[in-house]
């Protein structure tokens, strides 16, 4: 502990030099504007930057593209609040309940407490990778294939609770992203499955195309149908009525803390990322919500907690990158390159043979969280104010927006003609009334579950048993258990209600309430008599 305060005290006095701060300053700045932007995203933006930073110190450069890195959660959440259109990966969530406050008027609330959750959030989660780093490296090292099943199998349970009006209809969501999940090359067999001939789908779909369509591109076309060209939504006026109140606060202070906790520890595990920490924690937050049916209406918790762990969740990602040489994303295998470029080697003595480095990178990143707070919080007005637009104005942005953030990917039309297909299919599923967040949920997590379930197969020969001899597979296990049949079993509790009461107590009570009136009499008698006395 004393000596974690004395790197950081170290670090801090490094990362205030003019240097480190401008490029602090310019990295939080650049990605903020990459998770407003969508398609653009952060591992292009930070693999652009190392032969652009290579004359740089390692300490400056690395604060840069770390400064990009997070910069990117606080930005995605802008035009998924706004636009429905998400801006990041991890931001998807976000417009369940974001999209729904914009259109209620209350867009500035829920930037506002995307701010605050997410300055909230990281400087926990910058706690976490300061004075526990080892430990939970520790942990993340004892999470093998069986563990990571079973957290899939947890994440994938938790379609249920994403279900609107119709738990089946939810499930069907869910079969059909985990099918669309197995589309391209197989990474065990090395086989091309469901392709149809298509060498683009040779990857996979792409998610920026499928998450825009569904959420952007459908939300457009109903509301086309549905506004006939009058404004959707609602600005109110007042500057005081553009920011989160204290009962706002109130209700997410939970979200925000539960979603600090549940991001951190899952960013620490290597591949499982940032979404899946915002899904989770988003589903959480709605299972142990005392009114769950305003969630996916515009609950200000439903904005707070994936916000939170979307953020705490790229502290966490420090630690196996630093400690273990073990990125977690992308983006953190691109700053993995970027430690090699500079002769750096990351591994369990990191910290200890590279103070001058880790602590000044640490230290800038609770000062890009400080910057990062400043300057979105001021912009709330500013981006609310998008919302007066008429929407007939509106919707062709949208439109350009949407093609131009998933053409810039790969710049292929194949990846915007697939936009359109999800666009229509967003479309009838808002229609038909199939929610799109399971299917986006079991997209995400559906090759990662396959994965960890196949090479926990090779490691036990096809024994199955694997699954119940590990503890933390246990333990994700009887989770997925409790979260899926609690609401069940207290429904059912619920529904039988006390005993009935006999027959004989009713008619008893039936004679008791006749004699009460003669009985009060007798008691006001008997009172005025003792009153004479």
């Amino acid at each position: 502990m004393t000596e974690a305060l004395q790197g950081l005290a170290d670090g801090f006095a490094a990362a205030i030099s003019p240097t480190n701060l401008f490029w602090a300053f310019f990295g939080v700045v650049a990605g903020t504007l990459v998770g407003v932007l969508p398609g653009l995203g952060t591992p292009a933006t930070i693999a652009i930057l190392p032969p652009l930073s290579v004359n740089l110190p390692p300490a400056a450069g690395l604060i840069m593209m770390a400064g990009i890195y997070y910069g990117s959660k606080y930005g995605g959440s802008t035009t998924s609040i706004l636009l429905n259109i998400p801006g990041e990966d991890a931001s998807v969530v976000t417009a369940l309940d974001g999209y729904q406050m914009a259109k209620e008027g209350r867009a500035g609330q829920a930037l506002g407490i995307a701010a605050i959750g997410s300055f909230i959030a990281g400087t926990i989660g910058l706690l976490g990778l300061t004075f526990f780093a080892p430990v939970v490296a520790d942990l993340a090292i004892v999470f093998g294939p069986p563990e990571y099943a079973g957290l899939m199998i947890l994440g994938l349970s938790l379609i249920i609770l994403l279900a609107g009006t119709s738990k089946l209809k939810a499930l069907i969501a869910g079969v059909f992203g985990f099918l669309l999940s197995t589309v391209g090359l197989d990474l065990f067999t090395g086989a091309v499955r469901f392709t149809f001939g298509r060498i683009e789908l040779a990857n996979g779909v792409e998610f920026v195309a499928l998450s825009i369509g569904l959420f952007a591109i459908g939300e457009v076309m109903i509301n086309s149908e549905e506004q006939s060209g009058h404004q959707l939504f609602r600005v109110p006026r007042k500057m005081r009525e553009l920011f989160p109140t204290k009962q706002d606060m109130k209700q997410s202070s939970w979200a925000i803390g539960q979603g600090s906790i549940v991001g951190f520890f899952i960013g620490a595990l290597p591949g499982a990322g940032s979404t899946v920490a915002s899904f989770i924690s988003y589903t959480l937050a709605k299972r142990f919500s005392k009114h769950p049916e305003r969630f996916g209406k515009g609950a200000i918790e439903g904005v707070a907690a994936p916000e939170a762990a979307n953020n705490s969740a790229t502290a966490g990602a420090f630690i196996p990158l630093l400690t273990l040489g073990i990125p977690g994303s992308a983006s953190t295998a691109i700053m993995l390159g970027a430690l090699f470029l500079y002769g750096l080697q990351p591994g369990p003595l990191f910290f200890t043979e590279n103070p001058d480095v880790v602590w000044p990178i640490i230290a800038s990143m609770y000062i890009g969280n400080v910057l990062l707070v400043m300057l979105n919080l001021p912009l709330v007005p500013v981006f609310a104010s998008i919302l007066r637009i008429p929407y007939y104005i509106l919707s062709p942005g949208i439109i350009v927006i949407s093609i131009v953030g998933v053409f810039s990917i790969n710049s292929s039309m194949f990846d915007v003609w697939l936009l359109v297909l999800f666009g229509l299919l967003g479309y009838v599923m808002r229609k038909t009334g199939f929610p799109a967040a399971p299917l986006v949920l079991a997209f995400v997590l559906g090759p990662l579950f396959e994965q960890a379930v196949r090479r926990s197969l090779v490691l036990s020969q096809g024994d199955l048993s694997i699954f119940v001899t590990r503890p933390w597979a246990v333990v994700f296990l009887v989770c997925t258990a409790l979260l899926t049949l609690g609401p069940t079993v207290t429904g059912v509790i619920k529904h039988k209600g006390p005993p009935e009461t006999p027959e004989p107590s009713e008619e008893k009570e039936g004679e008791q309430s006749v004699d009460a009136p003669e009985s009060k009499t007798e008691a006001s008698i008997s009172g005025k008599r003792q009153g004479r006395v």
